[in-house]
């Protein structure tokens, strides 16, 4: 029997049979999110990066059903939970990032369909058909800060209040203004 979470059918099929998966794989097997992991670890050194990244768990429920009596309305419900590799941006060591995603998603092919006081999520749908895993792979990539920062200055090698001393400053306007008044 094939993985669920890799099927590809209508949320009105994965509705219609009450679809319940519970998963645990690789963060290797979510494209998306494994280029973003891939791309920020590519900054560090190769003595520096954590070995056995993309083998990292990605783990959640997913539950399908219909948010109206007429069964019209597909829904997915759930929780997605991963730790995830990456470089802070303050220090740019690298650190764990965990990752928590409660989805709460209604499926349409218009957001028309959907009413705003129902508490879902409309996604739209571009294909007739869907792959849950495209879904918390996507969910999973919007969860990433753009920005990574260690959370407290403790675990952090260089805080970002500590000032390079012997840096200089540039001033690139410095010479306009004493031409200006120069000119004056």
């Amino acid at each position: 029997m094939g993985n669920p979470l890799r099927d590809r059918r209508t949320p009105q099929e994965f509705a219609a049979n009450r679809q319940s998966i519970d998963f645990d794989d690789k963060i290797g097997e979510f494209g998306r999110l494994a280029g973003i992991v891939e791309a920020d670890l590519s900054t560090l050194g190769a003595e520096k990066l954590p070995p056995g990244w993309r083998d990292r768990t990605v783990a959640g429920q997913l539950n399908f059903g219909f948010a109206d009596a007429q069964q019209g309305l597909p829904v997915l419900e759930g929780r997605v939970a991963a730790t995830v590799d990456a470089v802070c941006q303050r220090c740019l060591e690298p650190m764990e990032l965990a990752l928590t995603v409660e989805l709460k998603l209604l499926f349409a092919s218009d957001s028309a369909e959907a009413t705003d006081d129902s508490g879902f999520e409309v996604w739209e749908l571009d294909e007739e058909t869907l792959r849950p895993l495209d879904i918390v792979d996507e969910a999973l990539a919007m969860a990433v800060p753009l920005a990574v920062l260690h959370e407290n200055d403790e675990n952090c090698s260089r805080p970002a209040d500590v000032a390079d001393e012997s840096r200089d400053t540039i001033r690139p306007f410095a010479a306009l203004k004493s031409q200006m008044e120069h000119d004056n």
